[in-house]
């Protein structure tokens, strides 16, 4: 690595560390005044405020990393096109091409770290920030009554209207067989106060409940203390991750719950295009930088503040564009992964032909 990449590397990212913390420390204030009052109605101790914004700041560094990326590119080649370092290095025979070239490495490295980043620290951070929020803020609450309901195969329903975490134990379970020939048509359902898994025999065990069975024209009941019901394909600790939110798995987990939903006839196209979108949207930097740096280094009329108003205008379009294309993936005009990359892949080009036009 030659000096001026060394040099050049150094100043983008002391500019990006800047970015994200002047960033992070904006939205940090903007949210806790918002939560201000809900954290003074519900009595929520100092330091479990300090613990929210602690795992709250993953997802807004996630958010602001490519906003940051572009800032930094953009100042950087400004500053040094205002102290004439970049006149010296074109001279030098330095062209476009090489000058981009550590900031284009070092962008797809930010976005292959933000890839992990994104997919395994932010979720695991979302689950204490919702834990925060439901225990001591009273926000995102699922109420008693409507906990847990879920389709565990292409016949069957399981409700559960509350899971007790620390007993492992199920209350107030309806389990709801539907026949394979017609499923609108219930062949049989266990009502059953509380369920527990008994993983010595490796199966559900239902207690104090009944079992419904419908024929075409009669109807059998069956009461029972204690029933052991088998061909349930969850456990204990998935039923809590049934009711998680996509933006509470990780990448692994979101792929596991996308291969679930297909296994259980239900559609999974929304969480796949949450699994792919979240490996595209972190080289949006590669992408934005592309942009703004054969703009920034070419001493265009408006000066910066011009040409960072120009970048965030494309920004802000690449984002838009990314939201319709994934609308239209969610109703199925467009396939998961195609929906997921197809703003990068357009903006890509632009940006190549914006390089090559900046060559001229």
């Amino acid at each position: 690595m030659k000096i001026v990449d060394r040099y050049l590397i150094k100043q983008f990212l002391q500019t990006l560390f800047f970015g994200l913390v002047a960033f992070t420390l904006i939205f940090v204030m903007i949210d806790m005044l918002e939560n201000l009052g809900n954290f003074i109605d519900q009595d929520v101790p100092t330091d479990l405020i300090f613990q929210y914004y602690l795992v709250f700041i993953p997802e807004i560094i996630r958010l602001i990393i490519p906003v940051s990326v572009l800032l930094s590119s953009l100042f950087t080649a400004g500053k040094m096109a205002n102290l004439n370092e970049l006149t010296a290095l074109k001279a030098s025979g330095l062209s476009l091409y090489r000058f981009m070239t550590p900031f284009i490495l070092t962008s797809i490295l930010i976005s292959l770290f933000t890839v992990y980043f994104g997919g395994y620290v932010v979720p695991m951070a979302n689950k204490h920030k919702v834990y925060i929020e439901q225990n001591y803020m009273k926000k995102g609450l699922v109420y008693f009554g409507s906990n847990i309901f879920f389709q565990d195969s292409e016949t069957r329903i399981v409700t559960i209207n509350y899971f007790d975490v620390s007993m492992g134990q199920a209350n107030q379970v309806s389990i709801q067989e539907f026949s394979a020939n017609d499923k609108t048509k219930l062949s049989a359902r266990t009502d059953a106060s509380s369920m527990k898994f008994d993983s010595t025999k490796n199966r559900w065990e239902l207690f104090n409940g009944t079992t419904r069975t419908f024929t075409d024209s009669t109807e059998t009941l069956e009461k029972f203390d204690k029933k052991e019901y088998s061909g349930l394909n969850f456990k204990q600790d998935e039923i809590i991750q049934k009711q998680r939110k996509p933006e509470e798995m990780n990448l692994s987990e979101l792929k596991n719950f996308a291969n679930e939903q297909l296994r259980t006839g239900n559609n999974p196209i929304k969480i796949e295009i949450e699994y792919h979108s979240r490996i595209a949207v972190a080289f949006a930097s590669s992408i934005v930088i592309l942009f703004g740096l054969p703009i920034s280094a070419g001493r265009r009329r408006g000066g910066l503040a011009m040409q960072i108003g120009f970048n965030l205008l494309i920004t802000f379009i690449y984002l838009v564009f990314m939201k319709i294309s994934q609308a239209f993936g969610q109703n199925g005009v467009i396939n998961p992964l195609v929906t997921a990359w197809l703003a990068n892949f357009i903006f890509f080009c632009a940006a190549i032909i914006n390089i090559i036009r900046s060559q001229k």
